[in-house]
């Protein structure tokens, strides 16, 4: 690819802003762990959402949508579900409140206030810093494979490398030194350095995804669209089979549909919402959204923060990948057909950003996408160097040492786990087998015992422990032994064996003492099988009051997510010019916020009477 000075000026203009944002806001973060991995807990909740947004807008998930979209049309907005999108709805109704009400620095930390220091509660606080660490070498190899994916496609310099008998090919090498850069600025910030750069690549990222969606809408005709895809491309709602037929158009993009395991689009919906509630009524995983939350002032800005997430990461988000889309429906495919080989629909974004885009724009959105991938990675750094920290080091290894001694092992910490993740990411080839595994069977492991943690009194920690462990033992023979089988397919499978170790392991053992159940209750209330809690916590409290909201909770949820589906629909049928769609889009939105503004925002309550 050639580059223009300007595109050249852009980009390296973004980078030294970024490092200097971080470097310059570090002197913060180093008076104490609550201080680095929290921001003592001071920063505003709007700059927080905005983080949030931007840590959640990264280039490998956006390299993924827009082949999804490609290949599926307006229908693609269901298979986001995998995640599924939504539980950013649980966490802004009610699970941000109950998190947050606990006042600590983890989800390992909150796990010993619900099960207690015993074995029980120490065995459960150790599989969540395990399930942290592994998942956030998950991610990370992840976002490896997606930004080598996408800088060698941009980027014109062959970088390859032997290291003795290895060799090293240009993704692997782009990767690691995008990696290796976002990683000094992460380290030596904290969370204030994440927040501020991360503030500021989300206005980055909105301009390019504007000015995206601007060229698109410009320079691609709605004739033009119509005549690049198959009947049932505009079609919003799932049928049982996906409805397109690509013969004659654009032919291997139906291997593609076969590949993917998503030609039965009406049953993976339906499957997708099975998992989608046992998944968000499991909480945030610990991870960077759980850490945001965890950082807020207070439960109400918690809940704000999290609605906040989702109104300011969609439809920017959606901009550029229906222009992107579109771009590549109409101007790209006839050089995808025309090339020799085997054809990679990952590498669509990159396509259309080396080919069509003009000087300027092209060093705004890479500018943007490299955004994207700054913050989405700082995130994941920033957060899971806490549970190796707070969780291990400070409370087993060694629970007297300085502030700053704290914060050198964080910085070691940080190193390690971008290492291996790397060296994980080697051995990863595609963006969607990662997406996959990560969605469907790895945090299949998570669901069963972060569900009963929340609603059942007499789940302990030992269930927690052997719940966990089902789960991900069931999650990893899936990925050994069958790997060609959808993942989302056998998640009933894996959460049958997660819910076996997690009611026995349950039951054979003691309930959690009295003590420590009584004072989850009084501060985090929640709704679900608490009576008998409930009965000895007013002999305590005699003016506690039950948490009875769990109908207008749902009510909530579900209009929540018919919310967020308008952010995402309605950014598409603008680019695609179906004002139809935008209008009715436009018109549940109003509605849809009217509602939560009424019976979610102006109800929410910081903490219950006591």
């Amino acid at each position: 690819m050639k580059f223009e000075l300007i595109d050249i000026a852009i980009i390296v203009s973004y980078i030294i802003l970024s490092i200097f944002i971080g470097f310059w806001i570090s002197r913060k973060a180093n008076k104490n762990l609550q201080n680095y991995f929290l921001g003592g807990n001071q920063l505003k909740w709007y700059y927080l959402g905005l983080s949030n947004g931007s840590g959640m807008f990264d280039i490998s998930g956006t390299a993924w949508t827009v082949t999804i979209f490609f290949v599926y049309g307006v229908k693609s907005i269901w298979i986001p579900w995998l995640w599924p999108v939504w539980n950013q709805i649980f966490i802004m109704v009610f699970m941000s409140i109950w998190l947050r009400r606990s006042n600590v620095m983890t989800g390992a930390e909150w796990i010993i206030t619900r099960f207690g220091n015993d074995k029980g509660g120490k065995l459960s606080h150790i599989i969540v810093v395990v399930f942290a660490i592994i998942s956030a070498i998950g991610f990370i190899a992840y976002f490896f494979v997606g930004i080598g994916k996408f800088a060698v496609t941009i980027f014109p310099w062959d970088l390859a490398i032997n290291i003795g008998s290895v060799h090293l090919i240009s993704e692997y090498v782009y990767a690691t030194i995008l990696l290796s850069l976002t990683t000094l600025y992460v380290i030596k910030g904290g969370m204030y350095s994440v927040v501020a750069t991360e503030v500021m690549q989300f206005f980055v990222m909105t301009i390019a995804c504007v000015a995206v969606a601007w060229f698109a809408m410009v320079n691609v005709t709605p004739e033009q669209i119509n005549a690049a895809v198959p009947n049932g491309w505009f079609d919003i709602m799932p049928s049982w089979n996906t409805g397109l037929d690509w013969s004659g158009i654009f032919d291997q993009v139906n291997d593609k549909i076969a590949e993917d395991g998503f030609g039965m689009l009406g049953a993976l919906v339906m499957m997708m919402f099975f998992k989608g509630i046992f998944s968000s009524m499991a909480g945030p995983v610990p991870g960077y959204d759980m850490q945001r939350v965890l950082s807020t002032q207070t439960p109400r800005d918690a809940a704000k923060m999290s609605g906040l997430t989702s109104l300011v990461l969609y439809p920017p988000r959606y901009l550029m990948v229906a222009g992107l889309g579109i771009l590549g429906l109409t101007l790209v495919v006839p050089m995808m057909k025309a090339s020799a080989g085997e054809v990679d629909f990952e590498k669509i974004l990159p396509f259309v950003i080396n080919n069509l885009l003009p000087v300027g724009l092209k060093g705004l959105i890479l500018a943007g996408l490299l955004a994207a991938f700054m913050s989405t990675f700082s995130a994941f750094v920033n957060s899971a160097p806490a549970y190796i920290v707070n969780d291990l080091y400070k409370k087993y290894i060694n629970p007297n040492a300085s502030n700053k001694k704290y914060i050198r092992i964080s910085y070691i910490a940080s190193i390690g786990i971008v290492v291996v993740g790397i060296i994980f990411g080697f051995f990863s080839a595609s963006i969607n087998s990662l997406t996959l595994w990560i969605t469907s069977s790895l945090y299949g492991g998570y669901v069963a015992a972060n569900v009963l943690k929340w609603v059942w009194w007499r789940f302990n920690g030992y269930g927690y422990f052997w719940g966990m462990v089902g789960g991900l033992l069931a999650s990893t023979i899936k990925f050994l032994f069958f790997p060609n089988t959808p993942d989302i397919y056998l998640f009933p499978l894996i959460l049958l064996v997660a819910s076996t170790g997690s009611i026995l392991g349950c039951l054979l053992t003691k309930p959690v003492d009295d003590e420590t159940l009584i004072e989850f209750y009084k501060n985090v209330r929640p709704w679900g099988w608490w009576g008998a809690v409930h009965e000895k916590a007013q002999k305590v409290y005699p003016n506690l009051t039950k948490n009875k909201d769990l109908a207008r909770d749902s009510f909530n949820v579900l209009i929540g997510i018919i919310w967020q589906m308008t952010l995402i629909v309605a950014p598409i049928y603008l680019v695609i010019r179906h004002y139809n769609g935008l209008f009715i889009a436009l018109g549940v939105f109003v509605v849809t916020s009217v509602v939560l503004k009424f019976n979610w925002l102006d109800k929410i309550k910081d903490y219950e009477e006591i």
